[in-house]
């Protein structure tokens, strides 16, 4: 049996789920991946009878236990301890890293404007806050859930992001972090807003015009609406519609 004493053990669900110890990922059946994101997404410790219900909710509750036995067992085939279980509760091992609670985390940081986040203000904030919660996984109403609630957070964070680097002068990255709000939310006028804002401090006054007519392209064509009269007063000598 291989230990993962000194390993580090990290669980990837932006994007894609990987348990991933040291530099190799450890294979996983479906149903041990989705009791491992389940617990990763918890923050605490869950009875064995919630963690079945809501893991299968259309079984019984005979089978939906017996279920949940079967994807423990398979954890704990992986050879390294990924799930700390009792007889009543479980939740997923203290040493294991999760990459979405480091991305909610500074997350919040970009929202809480009295912090400082210039540690966090780079490429690896940005792709994490570019990711979907495993965009893959749709068929259980827990998923979606968590989707929607991490989606919401990173366009706030993304959108936050671009301001900070706009007053700070950094305007390549300002752009990139609008460009990725308005990827994830192309109806969202104000992931347009910053990233127009960010090509005006840069001095690009026809980029900034190109983003606006492709907010207000999107809008007409996907909800027969015009842009707000906020967002066209940001460009100056904008006719109206």
């Amino acid at each position: 049996m291989r230990t993962d004493v000194t390993q580090i053990v990290t669980l990837r669900l932006l994007k894609s789920f990987a348990l991933v110890v040291g530099d190799d990922r450890v294979p996983l059946s479906s149903s041990a991946q989705r009791l491992l994101a389940f617990l990763a997404l918890q923050d605490r410790p869950r009875t064995r009878t919630y963690v079945a219900r809501t893991l299968w909710p259309e079984a019984t509750t005979t089978r939906a236990n017996a279920n949940l036995r079967s994807s423990l067992w398979r954890t704990t085939r992986t050879g390294h301890r990924v799930i700390d279980a009792t007889a009543h509760e479980m939740a997923l091992a203290g040493n294991i890293t999760v990459d979405i609670h480091d991305a909610v985390a500074r997350a919040h940081r970009l929202l809480e404007k009295s912090c400082l986040c210039d540690d966090i203000l780079n490429r690896q904030t940005r792709d994490d806050l570019s990711a979907d919660l495993l965009p893959e996984w749709s068929d259980n109403e827990w998923v979606l859930i968590e989707q929607e609630q991490y989606h919401q957070l990173r366009l706030y964070a993304l959108e936050a992001m671009a301001k900070r680097l706009t007053t700070t002068g950094r305007h390549g990255e300002a752009v990139a972090a609008g460009l990725a709000a308005v990827r994830a939310e192309p109806l969202r006028e104000s992931a347009h807003r910053v990233l127009i804002d960010a090509h005006l401090a840069a001095g690009n006054r026809a980029a900034a015009k190109h983003q606006y007519e492709q907010c207000r392209h999107t809008l007409l064509e996907e909800l027969g609406l015009e842009p707000s009269d906020a967002l066209r007063h940001v460009l100056p000598h904008m006719p109206a519609h």
